[in-house]
């Protein structure tokens, strides 16, 4: 069959009908166009270029700088080969079909920036498994890769914050004077932070404030506690609530990637911890009614002041997004069981894009202030004491940067290549690892892993499954 940049698909694909483009000749090759024919599996194409990406199965052969205009479609030599390059997509593929090998014999394969599915890779040819092809007198030439997007930063406002303590009543208002009410925060993820109810105001004796909520697995300091009631002494306030734990830096990516029909798929950054919710303050203690000189009036309530709750604790900031990974630049990949050639033939790669900037982490929300206890109206020794002040959340952690794009003349998984002895294959830069969120220049902690650069790669083959 054959294919020129003036021919017409519509046309049966003969020297002197030639039809349009490389796919439709491919086409004709491989079926014998519907007529009945035997399949020809051979197209011969013109010089020039052709828009257009390409698929091939295995057995149909394409050769390509085929001098057209005077008719004859001998090969015009490597000044004139055939040049295969969409804007968008991968430019050849080569697919499993009969038990044969595809001879790719004279063309010019042109990958585009970032225009593989990831739109980011720039990747000439793939073989996809139990392929097989032989490239000869033939080019491969693949763009650079894109640096990787940054990671989404989390919101810069606070997140939420906690509620204020509610205040005790006074003494000498009931005979027993029930604590404030806890202080509550819900965050968007259900966790929940709690000040300590106040404690109750009695006539002898007050009672003791809650532990604010949620306690962390570690409390050296004894933070949170509610406040002793009075008895022989006066009370105590709680204590304020544990900030909650930043999430700290996440790592940055690390590993090779890994190749499948799409292309080569890299690594993005960690993303970063959720903050820690702040511990609720302690609750107050609560006083008595009856003081040692002075006392409630006679006749009336004889409850002591009842103590106020502690402030909930802030909840915790979100992480941000892992950085992208940078986009590779390979001339051809080949996959399991796919057989490849190369033959007097070169290849070229660009440079790997960087690996994106990792996304930063929110602030975590302020702790809030306690409610106040109450009073005592004839006795200031024996007023109810505060809640504690809520702990405030952690922030939340920032993201690690994403790996970097490699630069690879050959990738194979599973595959058999060989190359010839005047088979030459060059190939550019892999891209520097994309630094974590916050971080600055020279910051290695959460940065990306940099991308490696060789002629070719060869991809650890996945684990065979369970038998069946």
């Amino acid at each position: 069959m054959f294919v020129s940049k003036h021919g017409d698909d519509a046309d049966p694909g003969t020297r002197g009908a030639p039809v349009k483009t490389l796919q439709r000749a491919i086409r004709l090759a491989a079926t014998g166009g519907g007529t009945g024919a035997a399949p020809t599996r051979r197209v011969y194409a013109c010089g020039g270029s052709f828009e257009e990406a390409v698929s091939l199965p295995s057995g149909v052969e394409l050769w390509g700088g085929r001098s057209c205009d005077d008719g004859d479609w001998s090969f015009g030599g490597q000044n004139q080969l055939t040049t295969i390059a969409p804007p968008v997509g991968i430019p050849l593929r080569v697919i499993a079909g009969e038990d044969a090998t595809s001879t790719i014999f004279g063309v010019r394969i042109v990958a585009a920036e970032a225009s593989a599915s990831d739109g980011k890779s720039s990747i000439v040819m793939i073989l996809s498994q139990e392929a097989k092809a032989k490239v000869v007198s033939s080019e491969i030439v693949a763009a650079n890769g894109k640096d990787g997007e940054p990671g989404e930063n989390a919101p810069r406002v606070r997140a939420k914050d906690g509620m204020v303590g509610t205040d005790g009543a006074d003494a000498c208002t009931a005979e027993f004077s029930t604590g404030a009410l806890s202080a509550v925060t819900v965050c968007d993820d259900g966790t929940a932070s709690t000040g300590g109810y106040g404690g109750d105001g009695g006539i002898d004796f007050g009672g003791d404030g809650a532990l604010g909520l949620p306690e962390p697995a570690s409390n050296p300091q004894s933070r949170g506690l509610g406040g002793n009631g009075a008895g022989m002494t006066p009370c105590q306030d709680g204590e304020e609530g544990v900030k909650g734990t930043d999430g700290g830096r996440a790592a940055g990516a690390v590993g090779p990637g890994r190749l499948g029909i799409d292309g080569w798929v890299g690594v993005r950054g960690e993303d970063g911890k959720k903050g820690g919710i702040g511990q609720g303050g302690g609750g107050g203690g609560g006083s008595k009614g009856r003081g040692n000189m002075v006392a409630c009036r006679v006749g009336g309530p004889q409850g002591g002041a009842a103590g106020g709750s502690g402030g909930s604790g802030g909840c915790g900031g979100l992480g941000g997004k892992g950085g992208g990974y940078g986009g590779a630049s390979v001339g051809i990949i080949a996959l399991q069981g796919s057989v490849l050639t190369l033959q007097s033939s070169g290849v070229t790669t660009g440079n790997g894009g960087r690996g994106g900037v990792g996304g930063t982490g929110q602030p975590g929300g302020e702790g809030a202030a306690f409610g106040q206890g109450g009073v005592h109206p004839y006795n200031a020794m024996w007023m109810a004491c505060n809640g504690g002040f809520g702990g405030d959340g952690g922030r939340g952690g920032d993201a690690g940067g994403g790996a970097g794009g490699p630069s690879f003349g050959i990738a194979s998984i599973g595959a058999t290549v060989t190359l010839a002895l005047d088979a030459v294959v060059n190939h550019g830069k892999g891209g520097d690892g994309g630094l974590a969120g916050n971080a600055a220049d020279g910051d290695e902690e959460g940065k990306g892993e940099p991308a490696t650069q060789t002629f070719w790669q060869r991809f650890d083959a996945p684990e065979p499954g369970p038998p069946r």
